[in-house]
């Protein structure tokens, strides 16, 4: 079999919502010998398909990891992430294959390409012990001064959350310093860009096709399964809104509308992350999202010459 000399390590590919991620990646997976790694926080839960954007049809036979390894109505971290992220890159190194980090989801991003090693930070019963007395809106203050570019809105709506977000925080911010590097240094960073009122068509596009495809069975489904519709706002805005409808709080029209709005304001989210980490250091080559993908891929890694394997 033939394939492309590449010289990387790994290769990743990022952007908004609705660019094309998948595609790309399983296109530059075969032509590359390669296999693809999700950074998507949701497509880890089994059950959670089509609200998450899955769409397993487009891999044919590329093998994929981080995709369906945990039952829906659980937590996942992002240290956990990154834990779960070095072994199977690690694993796909080692078979001679080409890791494709694939995904939209900032921190996952981050974890990798920005190359430290997070810590486990345990639970410090004499901090929550100090930070029982505040109040919710301290709590808030407290972390957005450890943290100031605080991402996750959760941890700032849940008093629970935000305790476990300053611990995790002030951990990191103490042993940040020991840990050891990432296990590889040269990555090709792929991101997909497009106008935004293009993107923005793309986004309601798809989904009224998810709605009509299935997504508001799927989140009936889940909440029938046992998990709480509060936890289902944990999952993110298709699970958010379609819940609110599916309780009777708000009627298909107003939950298209919502939701079709809050997920355009959640790429621009994305897009600020993005740039955020560009001023890190993680040198993002963008390519447009109204071209030939793969062509301009190929270009950025640049080496078209072939081996045997």
């Amino acid at each position: 079999m033939s394939v492309p000399l590449i010289s990387y390590d790994m290769v990743a590919v990022l952007g908004p919502t609705a660019s094309g991620k998948t595609r790309l990646a399983v296109a530059l997976a075969r032509e590359f010998g390669g296999e693809i790694i999700s950074a998507d926080s949701r497509q880890i839960f089994r059950g959670m398909d089509i609200g998450s954007g899955k769409d397993l049809h487009e891999y044919g036979m590329v093998p994929y990891h981080l995709i369906d390894i945990l039952d829906a109505g659980g937590e996942f971290s992002v240290f956990e992430f990154q834990r779960r992220f070095l072994t199977v890159f690690a694993e796909i190194s080692a078979r001679g294959r080409l890791p494709v980090l694939c995904g939209g989801s900032g921190m996952y991003l981050d974890a990798v390409l920005r190359g430290y090693r997070m810590v486990e930070v345990p639970c410090n019963d004499s901090l929550r012990a100090e930070l029982a007395a505040k109040t919710d809106d301290e709590l808030k203050e407290e972390l957005l001064r450890i943290k100031p570019d605080q991402h996750n809105s959760t941890d700032l709506s849940d008093r629970e959350r935000t305790v476990r977000a300053i611990e995790i925080a002030r951990g990191e911010a103490e042993n940040r310093s020991c840990g050891e590097p990432l296990p590889f240094q040269n990555s090709a960073v792929i991101g997909i860009h497009w106008e935004r009122d293009v993107l923005r068509r793309r986004i309601t596009a798809r989904l009224r096709e998810r709605l009509e495809n299935g997504m508001i069975e799927e989140v009936e489904r889940l909440h029938g399964g046992g998990i709480s519709w509060e936890k289902l706002n944990y999952y993110g805005l298709e699970y958010r809104y379609v819940g609110a409808y599916l309780r009777g709080d708000l009627t298909r029209n107003d939950m298209f509308q919502k939701l079709n709005s809050a997920i355009h304001n959640f790429a621009k989210r994305q897009g600020n992350w993005f740039r955020r980490m560009e001023r890190h250091g993680v040198a993002i080559n963008w390519i447009e999202g109204e071209g030939d993908l793969p062509a301009q891929a190929r270009e950025v890694i640049g080496n078209k010459n072939q081996i045997i394997i």
